[in-house]
């Protein structure tokens, strides 16, 4: 194998430590054979890990150890305050939902409740962890959404009636060959809900998957989404984590066959106590893919707290692989944390481009004064550069009530921005 450089392209934040330094950034660049060394090495003396995609699964929940917060899936996660959803007995009848059609009308869409026992259940993937497994184990029907119209088709699944027992949910969309359209699973209210959703896209569609995570303050929710996209199918999932005491959504999304486009898009604000995670996976399986992951984040209040681990593997088969994955945390206030670790795996030298990227940092003193020197006053030039900064995510999720809903959102939530913080990373 050849050590030649790998072209690495993706945009980059100057972000500044709150005591003038250069913050946190850890960027995926040099010779192929450096990458693929600090790709298959831990953080902690560079000792081998296991393979990404090597990780155990299975249906039952009986084939995993009780979790101790140690695991590598756990260990940055309040596994304490989440026993019941993990280890637990979970309601997995139905529950009430609601529609709300776009594009289209909902032509081509149908909404229904499937047995376990439907074909699809389990080709997108298999649980890797608890409870995950907990909540495969339990569901006895799975709400099922097919898109099947050639036409760009949108559909709103408002779930907002879970309520505060104990959960556990099984999702499936199917979006079926040259098929075109925009699903949204908005997620409000109380609950505590550990959900799969298996997400298969079909050979040329065209799909994308939006979920809000907008609960209740004392909410919980463990979700983990697994997507397999066929040749020549575009793939956009994007992931909007707001309200919730404890919120952790991991996309585990496989591009499967020849020519597959994955992008995989995350925005998250984090308040005081607020505990958001995201697991991320994407898996260049066959040749000719391209994958981009975009996930930005902001903290503010004591306690708030973001995790973001980002995994990429590119399989022995995948040559004239694209791949490029980034986080970007902006700290508002003292007292917040936020975990950023982007990994990368290469079993190819046959590949177009790889690279990552994570950065965590305070505001840019430049840009306040830039508004500031306008004669913009100091709160609005605050508001402003937050919003600019995850508008870049909002702006492509390509549903326009929602994006109008998420700026609003954005809105309220600095509301109770504060001074100038000094901020805890790990990366």
């Amino acid at each position: 194998m050849s050590d030649e450089t790998i072209p690495l392209t993706g945009p980059t934040v100057d972000l500044t430590a709150p005591d003038g330094g250069t913050a946190v950034e850890v960027t995926g660049t040099g010779s192929r054979a450096a990458l693929i060394s600090d790709a298959t090495s831990s953080h902690n003396g560079g000792a081998p890990v296991q393979t990404r995609n090597a990780r155990f699964t299975s249906t039952e929940v009986s084939a995993f150890p009780e979790v101790t917060g140690r695991e590598a899936s756990w260990k940055l996660t309040p596994v304490d305050a989440l026993r019941d959803l993990i280890d637990g007995a979970l309601d997995g009848g139905r529950y009430d939902f609601t529609l709300d059609a776009g594009a289209g009308d909902g032509a081509g869409i149908d909404v229904s409740w499937v047995p376990r026992t439907d074909q699809r259940v389990g080709l997108a993937g298999i649980p890797e962890e608890r409870a995950s497994a907990n909540a495969w184990s339990t569901f006895s029907e799975a709400l099922a959404i097919t898109v099947s119209g050639e036409e760009r088709a949108e559909v709103r699944v408002q779930r907002d009636a879970f309520g505060p027992a104990v959960r556990g949910a099984h999702t499936i969309i199917e979006a079926k060959p040259f098929s075109d359209s925009v699903v949204v699973l908005d997620n409000s209210r109380d609950a505590s809900l550990v959900e799969n959703v298996e997400i298969i896209v079909g050979d040329q569609a065209r799909l994308t998957v939006v979920t809000v995570q907008d609960f209740d303050d004392d909410a919980r929710y463990l979700a983990t989404h697994f997507g397999r996209v066929g040749r020549d199918a575009t793939f956009k999932h994007v992931v909007v984590s707001l309200g919730g005491k404890v919120v952790r959504v991991n996309p585990a999304v496989t591009l499967a066959e020849r020519g597959a486009d994955g992008e995989l898009l995350g925005v998250y604000f984090s308040d005081a106590g607020q505990h958001l995670e995201q697991q991320v996976f994407m898996f260049h399986q066959a040749p000719d893919t391209k994958g981009r992951v975009n996930y930005k984040g902001a903290l503010q209040g004591a306690g708030a707290r973001t995790v973001w681990i980002g995994d990429v593997l590119i399989g022995p088969d995948a040559s004239g692989t694209d791949s490029y994955e980034q986080n970007r945390n902006l700290v508002l206030t003292d007292g917040t944390r936020a975990d950023s670790i982007p990994n990368l795996e290469i079993e190819t030298g046959d590949i177009q481009g790889a690279g990552h990227a994570s950065a965590t940092g305070r505001f840019d003193d430049e840009q306040l004064f830039y508004l500031q020197s306008r004669g913009i006053p100091e709160e609005v030039a605050r508001r402003l550069v937050v919003r600019g900064f995850l508008a870049d995510i909002v702006q492509k999720i390509g549903f326009a009530p929602l994006e109008e809903r998420l700026h609003a959102a954005i809105e309220a939530e600095l509301a109770g921005d504060a001074e100038t913080p000094s901020i805890e990373v790990t990366a």
